[in-house]
């Protein structure tokens, strides 16, 4: 009796040691294969020191709040602080890298997801492009602005869903289906809270229970 208690325990042990939900401000040691890993990027505001930085027209960035929100048992969240001044490009091929590194220790494609924030999105997109693998998802929330219309680098791969605020400058990612016919698949929500940029400031419910509902459906 006493043998077939201690089993139990040790197996509720190993068991809670790879329950999803948990937040990584670092690429994990651990790598559970079995599941969901979901990389968060935030804005531009937000590089360097500051992870409330304030904007004089949208107000607080709550990078804190919102990453605590995006939190959820279905999955894990990586989510890194950038530094000031960091270049696109460079953190796209370590974002990407960091995909290739979750795959190689077993997780699969479709349970990998890229979700950024304007610069954060960008940043996601091009990580997404240089994957070119078809079973990744990217979610982008505020991206596609004259800068995404103008560089055609930024063509993203896979499966891609977007979210924009309809008072924002950041519109539509329709773009991106006409620039790339190997997009595997492509969705795309508007909200419309008339907080313009600044709705994805915050963990607003508009959009963070339209990112969790991907989140948690995402997989084959």
């Amino acid at each position: 009796m006493k043998k077939s208690l201690c089993s139990l325990l040790v197996g509720l042990c190993v068991a809670s040691n790879s329950l999803a939900g948990t937040l990584y401000t670092s690429f994990p040691e651990t790598v559970y294969p079995s599941e969901k890993y979901v990389f968060y990027s935030h804005g531009l505001i937000v590089e360097g020191e500051n992870v409330m930085p304030v904007d004089e027209r949208w107000g607080v960035y709550d990078f804190i709040a919102v990453r605590q929100a995006l939190q959820d048992p279905d999955y894990n969240l990586i989510s890194y602080h950038r530094g000031e001044n960091t270049i696109a490009d460079e953190f796209a091929k370590k974002l990407a890298n960091d995909v290739r590194k979750l795959i190689a220790r077993g997780v699969k494609p479709e349970n990998i997801t890229l979700l950024g924030f304007s610069r954060g999105g960008e940043i996601s997109l091009l990580a997404a492009t240089k994957l070119r693998m078809d079973k990744i998802n990217t979610i982008l929330l505020a991206v596609c602005g004259d800068f995404i219309k103008e560089h055609s680098e930024y063509s993203g791969f896979g499966r891609i869903s977007s979210i924009f605020e309809t008072s924002d400058f950041a519109g539509s990612c329709q773009l991106l289906k006409v620039r790339n016919k190997q997009i595997q698949s492509f969705r795309e929500v508007s909200i419309n809270t008339g907080k313009e940029h600044g709705a994805f400031y915050q963990p607003l419910p508009q959009w963070l229970g339209q990112v969790k509902k991907w989140l948690k459906a995402t997989s084959d």
